[in-house]
C-alpha cells in the first residue's frame, strides 16, 4: 500500500493506494502549527479506521505547500513506516514533468502532481483547474510539457475577504443561487462569489486557449471543484483524487510499485 498525502494552506487530503486503485481518502483540516506527535495522532487512527496497520504501507508520497508542516510531516511518516517519503517537488517527478517554466523549483508540488496525474489520464494538451485555498491553473502543451498556468484568490478566501473587510455582510454559504440577479442579500452574494469564480475561470481558460492557438481538455480537481465546475462552460471533467493520482505516479516512477 502507498500512502499519498496532499498537505494545502486550508486542507489535507490522505489517500491509501493499493496498486492504482485509491481504497481510501479523507480530507482533514491543516493546522500549520501541528508538530510530527500531533501528525502522527491525527493520520493513525484513519488508517485504524479502516484496518490498516503501518506494516502494510510500503511507500509514502508527500506533497505540501506549507513549508513549516513539511519536515514534521516526513518525520511522522518516518517514524510512522520506518522509511522515509518522498517530497514531490519539480526535481523529484523530472522524468514525468517535462517544463519549459523558468524556475522549476518555484512550482508549487501540488500544480506538479496535478500536471502529472492530467497528463497521464487525460493527454496532452490538457489543463488543470485546481480549486483551493487559491485557484491555480495548470497548462499542459500539445507537446506534454508544463508552460505555466495562473494563480489566482479561491473561492473561500475571496469570501473570507468580502466578510472580514464588510461588516454589515454575515458569512453564508457558497452555492449556487440559481439566479443572475439576487433578490436577497445572501443570493446578490452567492451569485457574485460563485457564478464569479465560475465566469473567471471560463475567462481564463478561453485567454489560454488564445495564447495556445488550439482548445484542449480542463480538468477540475480540489475540494471546492465540485461548487464550480458544474456551472463553467469550458471545464469538461472533475477529477477530485486528481493530487493523490499524480503523487501515486512520480511515487511508482521514483521508488516502483507500493501495492
Amino acid at each position: 500500500m502507498l500512502l499519498a498525502i496532499d498537505v494545502g494552506n486550508t486542507q489535507t487530503v490522505v489517500g491509501v493506494y493499493e496498486g492504482s486503485t485509491l481504497r481510501h481518502m479523507w480530507r482533514v483540516a491543516t493546522n500549520k502549527s501541528h508538530t510530527c506527535d500531533e501528525l502522527r495522532v491525527k493520520v493513525s487512527p484513519l488508517l485504524v479506521s479502516e484496518g490498516i496497520v503501518p506494516e502494510q504501507v510500503r511507500g509514502a508520497a508527500l506533497a505540501s505547500v506549507v513549508p513549516q508542516l513539511t519536515q514534521a510531516w516526513c518525520a511522522a511518516l518516518h517514524r510512522m513506516l520506518g522509511h522515509e517519503a518522498l517530497v514531490c517537488t519539480a526535481i523529484s517527478a523530472a522524468e514525468l514533468f517535462p517544463t519549459t517554466y523558468a524556475n522549476p523549483a518555484e512550482i508549487g508540488a501540488d500544480r506538479v502532481a496535478d500536471a502529472v496525474a492530467a497528463r497521464a489520464l487525460y493527454g496532452a494538451p490538457v489543463v488543470v483547474v485546481d480549486f483551493g485555498t487559491a485557484t491555480n491553473i495548470e497548462v499542459i502543451d500539445r507537446e506534454g510539457q508544463f508552460i505555466g498556468g495562473v494563480i489566482a484568490p479561491g473561492v473561500d478566501t475571496s469570501a473570507a475577504a468580502l466578510f472580514s473587510r464588510a461588516t454589515r455582510l454575515a458569512a453564508i454559504d457558497l452555492v449556487d443561487p440559481h439566479t443572475a440577479i439576487g433578490n436577497s442579500t445572501e443570493e446578490a452574494i452567492q451569485a457574485g462569489i460563485v457564478y464569479g469564480e465560475a465566469d473567471r475561470v471560463d475567462g481564463l481558460v478561453r485567454r489560454i486557449f488564445a495564447q495556445l492557438g488550439y482548445e484542449a481538455p480542463v480538468v477540475a480537481t480540489g475540494g471546492l471543484a465540485p461548487r464550480v465546475a458544474e456551472l463553467s462552460g469550458t471545464i469538461t471533467a472533475t477529477n477530485p483524487e486528481l493530487t493523490l493520482e499524480g503523487l501515486r505516479l512520480i511515487y511508482e516512477a521514483r521508488e516502483g510499485s507500493a501495492a
